[in-house]
């Protein structure tokens, strides 16, 4: 049996606690399926009327909130220092590096926020913004922000759809990919046009060596 095929029986012993855990470990970088317990135990509210979906909605968004707030201080404390040590490995050079901070700067803020909405991003988007010196309190706000809407959306989803739910949130979650895949393909085209502006932009924005800046 799966843990997708086991979370009915999550819900059903250990309701907003099974519902935070999930979420947070899926947050935190660990691929679990947060957005599937979310649906699930909202439609399990609409149906059974065993859980409240306020409660739901309330201990997804906690769960969110907390868990990507681990994986941002695992990446800002741990990311960035193996970056720097081993980034070279992977022809991430200072230049480089300090390009994608820049960037963050820029937008880290939609990558937080609409990471959220991303399956893959979702799990990731934490430590990235944590590894590229996002600042704190910026995410915290974006974060805390792309996490009440999360599971207020798809809360209330599972909660008035029922069962139909999965089928629409299935879609809207690929669709979510593709679009940013697409937008993906498009930067990094931008990217490779404007390389060396932008890493002189990066340059000037973030002077001297990164290692001075843990």
């Amino acid at each position: 049996m799966t843990f997708s095929e086991q979370i009915p029986n999550l819900i059903a012993h250990y309701g907003y606690v099974a519902i935070f855990c999930v979420i947070a470990l899926e947050s935190a970088g660990i691929p679990l399926p947060g957005e599937t317990i979310l649906v699930t135990a909202s439609i399990y509210a609409g149906t059974a009327h065993g859980l409240n979906i306020y409660g739901i909605i309330g201990a997804a968004a906690a769960g969110a909130i907390f868990g990507d707030n681990i994986g941002f201080w695992v990446g800002r404390e741990i990311g960035l220092h193996l970056l720097i040590k081993h980034g070279h490995y992977i022809k991430l050079d200072e230049a480089r590096l300090k390009l994608g901070q820049y960037l963050f700067k820029k937008h880290g803020g939609k990558i937080v926020f609409f990471g959220r909405f991303v399956a893959v991003l979702r799990a990731f988007a934490a430590l990235l913004a944590g590894a590229n010196g996002f600042e704190p309190k910026r995410f915290f706000l974006f974060n805390a922000a792309g996490g009440i809407v999360w599971a207020t959306l798809f809360g209330t989803l599972g909660y008035v759809f029922g069962a139909e739910a999965h089928k629409i949130a299935g879609p809207f979650g690929f669709t979510m990919l593709i679009v940013a895949l697409i937008a993906l393909f498009f930067g990094w085209r931008f990217y490779k046009s404007h390389e060396g502006r932008l890493m002189q932009e990066a340059e000037m924005a973030l002077p001297g060596p990164l290692a001075d800046r843990l």
